[in-house]
């Protein structure tokens, strides 16, 4: 597992972040000055906010036809410049156990490792 480049001081973020980095071949980065990127073979899967102190928000990718359904719940948006690319946005903490941001993020990342060539798929099974 890497290190954070910077360690967000909001525990559901820092919760999220290291659940980021738990998966396999995941990078992070810091982008767009406050912004915690995690990256599997260059692509994005999720996103942190590090405004701090207060959660800020939380961005990650989801299925098309769930899309619609999320951004209606309270607390969750479509992802600013990203809600074409279907991501959405968490604003608040409180919009979603964390047990349910988990899974969304571990699919978001199952996502985008599913649209990477198939000899790059292979390497990160290794």
């Amino acid at each position: 597992m890497s290190a954070l480049p910077v360690i967000p001081t909001h525990s559901y973020s820092l919760r999220a972040a290291n659940y980021c980095l738990s998966l396999s071949a995941v990078t992070a980065d810091v982008k767009w000055q406050c912004n915690l990127v995690f990256s599997v073979a260059n692509k994005m899967f999720c996103v942190v906010s590090m405004d701090e102190p207060a959660f800020q928000h939380l961005s990650f990718k989801v299925d098309a036809h769930r899309f619609l359904e999320l951004t209606e719940l309270e607390g969750l948006i479509p992802a600013p410049y990203m809600a074409r690319n279907h991501w959405i946005t968490q604003t608040k903490a409180s919009a979603l156990p964390f047990t349910q941001t988990k899974i969304l993020i571990q699919h978001s990342y199952d996502l985008v490792v599913a649209k990477l060539p198939k000899k790059t798929q292979r390497l990160l099974k290794e």
